[in-house]
């Protein structure tokens, strides 16, 4: 496995997916902030949250990206292909496994079926992260694409 890679690698892709969802997310595309909702998992304070979540998608992003090396070299080979094709998949996944498990893990996130009474801050993500806007689904995947194909044009196989 390509350790050298993915140390430094992996940091950059994360960067990447990041700076997406971020500049989406400025443009009115979709309300999910990544950070925000990672940290407040964590933290009550939103402005520290978003610090403590910008530190644990760097943590996730350097995990997943030992997946993905150590998925590029049981096929023994990478490319931008591979890794887009590795990068929608972890989208639809976290997507569609992932993002539903939120309210029941997460202290400060309501469910679907919370009602009225609940005091939680966030709002529940909804099927394929819809709640936080209709375009979510589509800037995540791509988002995860973009990972994806970065981490395949950067790590070697063997």
């Amino acid at each position: 496995m390509d350790w050298g890679g993915w140390a430094v690698f992996g940091l950059v892709a994360t960067t990447l997916l990041t700076t997406v969802l971020v500049l989406v997310q400025l443009a009115g595309r979709t309300r999910l902030d990544l950070p925000l909702l990672l940290g407040s998992a964590l933290v009550a304070d939103p402005d520290r949250a978003r610090v403590v979540g910008f530190a644990v998608h760097l943590g996730f992003g350097q995990l997943f990206a030992a997946f993905y090396a150590a998925g590029f070299a049981t096929l023994d080979r990478a490319g931008w292909r591979v890794g887009a094709l590795f990068g929608l998949v972890h989208a639809v996944v976290a997507l569609t496994v992932l993002v539903p498990l939120l309210p029941g893990v997460h202290p400060r996130m309501a469910s679907e079926r919370a009602g009225p009474d609940s005091t939680a801050g966030l709002q529940p993500p909804g099927p394929f992260a819809v709640n936080y806007g209709i375009a979510t689904p589509v800037v995540t995947i791509a988002a995860h694409v973009v990972y994806g194909a970065a981490l395949g044009l950067t790590l070697n196989a063997t």
